[in-house]
Parts: C-alpha cells; structure tokens; sequence
C-alpha cells in the first residue's frame, strides 16, 4: 500500500453578515462537486504570493460572491484534511466577520454557480460542513455585538 505524502495548505474566506428589517443573513454559495453532488459552503480561498490572510478574504470574498466588503472582526479558523493525488493535505482556513459595502451577488465568478443570502437559522440545514456549520453558529453568537456596532 502506497504512504500518502503529507502536506498543509492555508486559506481565508469570509461571513459576511447583513441585518433585513432586523434579521441577520449571511452570504453562501453553491458549488458542483461532481456530476449530481452539490455542497452549499462560505467563500473562502488560497492566498496569492505576497497578500495577507485579510488581503485574502477580502478578494476571494468579492470574486465568489460579487460583493465588496469590509472586514468588522476575526473570528475563527477551522481545520480538515483531505487527500488529493496521492497527498494528504492538512488544511486550515481562517474566517473573518464581514459587512458588504457595495457590489452584486450577480457578479459572482465561476467558482459557485449561485450565491444568495439566507438566514442564520437556515444554516443547519442548508450548509454542508459541520465545521461551517459551528463556525455559523459561533458568529450568530457574536451577533448582538455586530448589530450595536455603527458602520
């Protein structure tokens, strides 16, 4: 049996977090995985060379969804390993809470084939990963902080 070669990789994405008559949406995105699989995820993204984990977030935040954004907080990253071509890759992902400021979800690149707002209690149900699914959970946790924060 062949060893898996092991190695890590980093990236960054973001929620970004709107209120409508009072209610707190986030932004997610649907992408095909393989001929009949959809997963529903967060934006997020390798870095490019030079940028920070924040430079990061804010471009892979505004090319798969559109939108332009601010960054309001860090807020956590989530772990998970996975093999692709003979590697095992041990990857982590570092979230930050967002506000949009501008653009369209139209916009959106080819990473997601359609991007959309939903509500923090439509999240256990429509997202795909545990591990976004708690990190949801932690930023609706954090929301009362984010509603009394002027913009």
């Amino acid at each position: 049996m062949a060893r898996l070669t092991p190695a890590t990789a980093t990236s960054a994405g973001g929620i970004v977090i709107r209120f409508v008559d009072s209610v707190p949406q986030f932004v997610v995105g649907r992408r095909r995985r393989e001929r009949d699989i959809h997963t529903w995820t967060l934006p997020k993204g390798t870095p490019e060379i030079g940028e920070t984990l924040e430079e990061t977030a804010l471009r892979e935040v505004r090319e798969e969804t559109g939108l332009k954004v601010k960054i309001t907080s860090s807020l956590d990253a989530i772990r998970y390993t996975f093999v692709q071509r003979g590697t095992r890759i041990n990857k982590t992902v570092h979230y930050f809470l967002m506000e949009p400021a501008g653009g369209d979800l139209q916009d959106h690149d080819h990473e997601f084939e359609e991007v959309r707002w939903i509500s923090f209690d439509e999240a256990p149900d429509l997202l795909s990963f545990e591990s976004e699914r708690s990190l949801v959970a932690l930023a609706a946790s954090r929301l009362p902080e984010l509603r009394s924060t002027p913009t």
